[in-house]
C-alpha cells in the first residue's frame, strides 16, 4: 500500500512539473513570407516567446496552462490572431497573419520642429557600478527562456519632442550577438499598455559589447507633442548567440530611486511589474 501511494505521488509530481512545447511557423498571409520576431504569448500566465528570423516558434507551456487558454499572436502592422491551446495543437499548417492599415495617433505624431533644443531624457550616469538590472532570473536554465522578455523605464515628456536615439549602459555581456526590439508604450494606471510607436525597431549588439550603446531612432521619425505627459520605453529580447555554452549574463547599470520607475515583464503578454530603479537608460531628443 505504501508503495502504491508513493507511486501515485510520483506520477502527480511528474505531471505537475512536466513541460509541453508547442511549435509552428508564422507567415505573411499576403505573400507567404516568414514573419520574424512575432510576439506570442498567453495573457498573464508567464508563457511567451517570439518567432525566430525564419518565422519558427517554440512556445513552452507551464503547469498553469489548460486547453482552454488562448495563445495570442501579435506583430506591428498585422492583425492580432488568437487560438485556443486545443486548437493550436491540431494546426499543422503555418499561422497566417494579415496586414492591416494603422492609423497614427494624432496626439503622438507632430511634425513641428521649430525652435528645438537638445535634451536628454532619463539617467545619463553610469553611477558607481554597484547595481545591475539583469535580463535573467535564477530559475532560467536555457537562454532561450528569455525570448520576449522586456525591461525599460518611465519617461516624463510634457513637451514637443523629436526623438533621436536611445542609450543604455551595458555592464555585463556574455553574448556574441543579441537582438532587441525597442517599444514605446502609453502608461495607464501606472503601467505600460498600448504601443504608441507602430514601428518594428530592431537593433543588434555584437562582440560582447560593453559600456554605452546607442540605438539610432532617426529613421523612424518619432515625435511626441506636449499632450503626451509620460511614456514607457523598453527593450525586448528577441534573439541571441552565446559566446560559449556557459554564457548567461547581460545587464544594465542601475540605481535605487524612489523618484523613478523601472518596468519589466518576463514574457510577451505577461503582467507588467515595476520597481524603484533608475536604469542608465536615456533618450536624446530635440524639444521645444
Amino acid at each position: 500500500m505504501k508503495f502504491f501511494i508513493a507511486s501515485i505521488c510520483l506520477q502527480i509530481s511528474l505531471f505537475s512539473y512536466s513541460q509541453e512545447t508547442l511549435s509552428g511557423k508564422i507567415q505573411n498571409y499576403n505573400n507567404g513570407e516568414p514573419l520574424a520576431y512575432v510576439n506570442i504569448g498567453i495573457k498573464n500566465k508567464s508563457v511567451g516567446t517570439v518567432s525566430n528570423k525564419d518565422g519558427i516558434f517554440k512556445l513552452i507551456l507551464n503547469d498553469n496552462i489548460t486547453t482552454k487558454d488562448t495563445v495570442v499572436f501579435s506583430f506591428v502592422g498585422f492583425k492580432i490572431e488568437k487560438f485556443l491551446i486545443s486548437e493550436l495543437k491540431k494546426i499543422k499548417e503555418p499561422i497566417l497573419l494579415q496586414a492591416q492599415d494603422l492609423e497614427l495617433d494624432e496626439v503622438v505624431v507632430n511634425s513641428n520642429k521649430v525652435k528645438l533644443k537638445s535634451k536628454k531624457i532619463g539617467r545619463t550616469s553610469k553611477g558607481l557600478g554597484l547595481m545591475h538590472a539583469n535580463f535573467y532570473t535564477y530559475y532560467e536554465k536555457d537562454v532561450d527562456d528569455r525570448l520576449s522578455k522586456e525591461r525599460g523605464m518611465k519617461f516624463k515628456m510634457r513637451r514637443n519632442c523629436h526623438i533621436e536615439d536611445l542609450n543604455f549602459n551595458i555592464t555585463s555581456n556574455d553574448f556574441k550577438s543579441l537582438k532587441f526590439r525597442v517599444n514605446f508604450y502609453k502608461i495607464e494606471d501606472g503601467l505600460p499598455t498600448d504601443l504608441i510607436v507602430h514601428e518594428n525597431i530592431i537593433f543588434e549588439i555584437t562582440n560582447n559589447s560593453l559600456g554605452w550603446f546607442k540605438v539610432d531612432l532617426e529613421p523612424y521619425d518619432i515625435f511626441f507633442n506636449e499632450e503626451v505627459e509620460e511614456i514607457a520605453v523598453t527593450i525586448q529580447w528577441i534573439e541571441s548567440v552565446k559566446t560559449n555554452k556557459d554564457s548567461k549574463y547581460f545587464s544594465i547599470s542601475t540605481a535605487s530611486s524612489p523618484l523613478h520607475t523601472s518596468f519589466f515583464r518576463e514574457k510577451a503578454m505577461d503582467n507588467w511589474a515595476k520597481d524603484g530603479q533608475n536604469l542608465s537608460f536615456y533618450l536624446n531628443a530635440m524639444c521645444e
